[in-house]
């Protein structure tokens, strides 16, 4: 059984190697070398498998738009599912995005994943939803 964990509850011991893989994922210079997005994904592979959702969410955007083997991407999209599922919005969103895409192509899902974002107030979902077909 898969169960979430808000990062609020980690001990905050464990709770460095997550601040340090945001920082370098956030920071706008680092964040775009492929080896400081492969250490950070390391960083975030143990809380995202111990169910963390803000590791899951970002493990799982990092996986679906920088790796280039299927494996991964099928990886990154199972976390975001976990994480949207337990109500993380930048998960919800990218889902979304990426059910909507040709690849995936999976218009029923994106709509949904986006209508959950939007409804936590997301104005991308919103920009999003408004561009998807109507439903059948």
């Amino acid at each position: 059984m898969k169960y979430r964990i808000p990062a609020s509850s980690i001990p905050a011991e464990q709770t460095l190697p997550l601040r340090v893989a945001f920082w370098l994922l956030d920071n706008p210079r680092l964040g775009q070398a492929s080896s400081v997005k492969r250490f950070a994904g390391n960083l975030l592979k143990q809380p995202a498998r111990e169910g963390v959702v803000e590791a899951q969410s970002r493990l799982g955007q990092m996986l679906c738009r920088d790796c280039g083997n299927n494996r991964d991407r099928r990886i990154g999209l199972e976390m975001l599912r976990q994480a949207a599922r337990a109500g993380d919005r930048r998960a919800q969103l990218e889902l979304g995005r990426l059910c909507s895409q040709p690849r995936i192509n999976e218009p029923k899902q994106a709509r949904y994943w986006l209508e959950q974002a939007a409804s936590q107030g997301s104005h991308e979902a919103k920009r999003l939803l408004s561009r998807l077909p109507l439903k059948p």
